[in-house]
């Protein structure tokens, strides 16, 4: 039912609004009373009593609306909730404040009003200014020449001449601009594809790549939005080469660059609730258990703000980017039971808001779940949530396609399912070798596993002995890190060893880790 509750893009619409936007488009609408738009709240009234999209039952319901009548009062409905959205969002979004203006200014310039647009243009370009909205103050300053060069304005040479200078200079900033988000965005979608870098060649091309697209001398960069997609390529890069050091400074300086302009939390939130995830992720990875606590605690107060309650996307990217990082804390600290007391309420969040997340999210959300059930021993509900992964059908992170058949594979070996644990192995290597996957870790573990079934349960410990001496000696390097950031393999291998449950074994590190860091302070 799910894949068709959100097929027709009004619906979406129409389910996506709150109730103070619901009222606000029944009183916007209203002040007209045509007949098309006393329909139009008929339709309206229909779409949001839907639980799920129905033309047949819509038609039945509008009887004697016909199919193309219906076609056409839906793209007319659509569009006046789009201007009710509009008209009610624009006192608390600056695009949306600087859209207004220069649509003003050109509406007094088109009535012949030259010097009254002007001074639109003067208030769009102190806001536009103010808060880093190049790409507007380029539209503003093009209105402005375009008026200057076509009438007789009586502005001054120095006016012009500053016109002209100032043209120039946000032409080449906006230009630095594009090439540094292409960055970042190609550097992320590259991620969001393949993952981590899985070998020399993809070391080589992303590190190509990076120096070619980098803009000369980016150390003399000063602008706000200039910084953060440069902050964001650099993030992207070191996390592709699981440079983990790099790749949380370069997190840090995305969050300081709002710390040190706190107003642009408000212009840019997305991209804060986006760094903000982005410095968490880097603390989980080296695992910086004090440091995540702090901005943990930091990210939920946020989440209490207007900015973060502004509207749905950013309410929402909070909502999972929390989740996230809750979960992360219980994988690191190693308490899963408690952990997994957060699995309901998520999940209802997530199927409540499923028309705004993406398949990638709910992806990562099953392998963690995933990851605690395995390390509360509870196997069998592990292999559920990894069947989840294993048969959505989509081309995303295989990376994580991999880890969860390993994963699926090792739960299946916990179990003792003896009799399907061969041809899994086969199936699992396969799949993994197919998609350039297999690092030396991932080879120790296979051999592992299919060594351990010739092996008596008394000769076992010491074998399990040498496969953590062989896998603690790959903990460093490069190309291996990412086996260990996906899979505690050393913690799973330590708690066999040591005949101790993976909570034990992940707390008493979480614990040494506490005692570490008092005896530092105290020295």
């Amino acid at each position: 039912m799910m894949s068709n509750r959100f097929t027709d893009a009004l619906f979406q619409l129409v389910q996506s609004l709150e109730k103070a936007e619901k009222r606000h488009f029944k009183l916007y609408i209203r002040r007209s009373s045509s007949n098309e738009d006393l329909k139009i709240i008929q339709l309206f009234d229909a779409f949001d009593k839907m639980k799920d999209y129905d033309e047949a039952a819509l038609l039945k319901k509008l009887s004697p609306v016909t199919k193309p009548q219906l076609a056409n009062l839906k793209a007319h409905l659509y569009k006046q909730l789009l201007a009710s959205l509009r008209l009610l969002k624009t006192s608390v979004n600056i695009d949306l404040q600087l859209s207004e203006l220069l649509d003003n200014a050109r509406v007094l310039y088109n009535k012949g009003l030259k010097l009254q647009s002007f001074k639109m243009l003067e208030r769009a370009k102190e806001i536009a200014k103010s808060n880093h909205k190049y790409n507007f103050l380029a539209q503003v300053i093009s209105l402005e020449k375009k008026i200057e060069t076509l009438h007789i304005t009586r502005s001054t040479l120095e006016k012009t001449e500053l016109l002209a200078l100032e043209a120039a200079e946000i032409s080449i900033h906006i230009e630095r601009v594009i090439k540094l988000s292409n960055l970042a965005l190609l550097l992320y979608r590259w991620y969001v594809q393949n993952g981590h870098a899985r070998n020399k060649d993809d070391e080589k091309g992303i590190r190509e790549y990076f120096r070619n697209m980098l803009p000369p001398h980016p150390e003399n960069i000063t602008d706000f939005y200039e910084r953060l997609y440069l902050y964001q390529s650099y993030c992207w890069y070191a996390f592709i080469r699981q440079d983990f050091l790099q790749y949380y400074r370069y997190s840090k300086k995305w969050i300081d660059l709002f710390d040190d302009e706190p107003n642009m939390v408000n212009v840019e939130t997305g991209h804060y609730v986006k760094g903000m995830h982005t410095l968490l992720n880097a603390l989980f990875n080296l695992r910086g258990f004090r440091q995540f606590q702090v901005m943990l605690k930091k990210f939920i107060r946020f989440s209490e703000t207007s900015a973060a309650n502004t509207n749905d996307n950013f309410r929402i990217h909070t909502f999972i980017y929390i989740s996230a990082a809750k979960i992360n804390w219980h994988l690191m600290s190693g308490s899963f039971k408690e952990g997994l007391l957060l699995v309901d309420d998520i999940e209802s969040k997530l199927d409540e808001y499923s028309l705004y997340i993406d398949r990638h999210r709910v992806l990562v959300f099953n392998y963690k779940i995933a990851t605690m059930y395995f390390g509360n021993g509870d196997y069998e509900r592990c292999i559920d949530y990894l069947q989840k992964i294993v048969n959505e059908n989509v081309n995303l992170r295989i990376d994580l396609q991999c880890y969860a058949r390993l994963l699926h594979l090792m739960a299946h070996y916990e179990l003792g399912n003896d009799s399907i644990i061969e041809s899994l192995i086969k199936s699992v290597y396969r799949f993994m070798a197919k998609m350039k996957n297999l690092t030396v870790v991932e080879e120790e573990i296979f051999k592992f596993i299919r060594h351990s079934f010739k092996v008596s349960p008394r000769l076992l410990k010491p074998e399990l002995e040498k496969f953590l001496t062989r896998i603690k000696h790959l903990e460093k390097n490069q190309y291996e890190t990412r086996a260990f950031a996906y899979l505690d393999i050393i913690s799973w291998a330590e708690s066999k060893v040591y005949q101790k449950s993976m909570h034990d074994i992940l707390h008493l590190k979480y614990i040494k880790y506490k005692q570490n860091t008092r005896s530092t302070e105290l020295a």
